[in-house]
């Protein structure tokens, strides 16, 4: 009750800025589930939150997109309960034609003219500087002067295989003795 009444109590653009809607809004949307629940043929268990506060807990929902765990603590009821409530208020707006969106025929009839702008984001290459021959070499040179590619794979000699043997990664040379 506190929170429905702290929001009620606020000037329009304050509720605006909490709900999403503005008062007049609300209004409506209040008036359409409440009736939905007087035509409800079986009452059951009456609910724990009022219509009013099913609504405002729904738009919060809506406007702050939180876990239903969360507003169940805020609104001091369990989290299923504001599934449900959330579903049913949903449900309810979506069947009233007040609050439905315009069918497909609305906007033909319209003849909105819409302006269509296409960027090309096509690959282009870029333009970078030119390696030249001799900034090329410099650089292999630079780069390991003291060790080759070959020299990484040479042991130490074989008295068998001569003064060096030379073994792949993939490949080992075996003496047999």
């Amino acid at each position: 009750q506190d929170r429905l009444a702290r929001t009620m109590r606020m000037n329009r653009t304050q509720f605006r800025r909490r709900t999403g809607v503005y008062p007049e809004t609300f209004a409506e949307m209040e008036a359409v589930l409440a009736e939905r629940e007087a035509q409800k043929k079986k009452s059951g268990r009456p609910a724990a939150l009022s219509v009013a506060e099913q609504l405002l807990l729904t738009l919060e929902f809506w406007r702050e997109y939180r876990t239903f765990a969360h507003l169940g603590d805020d609104w001091g009821v369990h989290e299923t309960t504001v599934h449900r409530t959330v579903e049913r208020v949903e449900a309810a707006l979506i069947a009233n034609p007040q609050f439905q969106m315009p069918k497909q025929r609305v906007f033909r009839e319209a003849q909105i003219v819409y302006s269509i702008v296409a960027v090309d984001a096509s690959e282009v290459p870029c333009e970078r500087p030119k390696k030249t021959a001799s900034l090329v070499q410099r650089q292999e040179k630079a780069a390991h002067p003291e060790v080759s590619g070959a020299d990484l794979y040479r042991h130490p000699a074989h008295p068998e295989h001569g003064d060096e043997c030379w073994n792949s990664p993939r490949s080992e040379v075996v003496s047999s003795v």
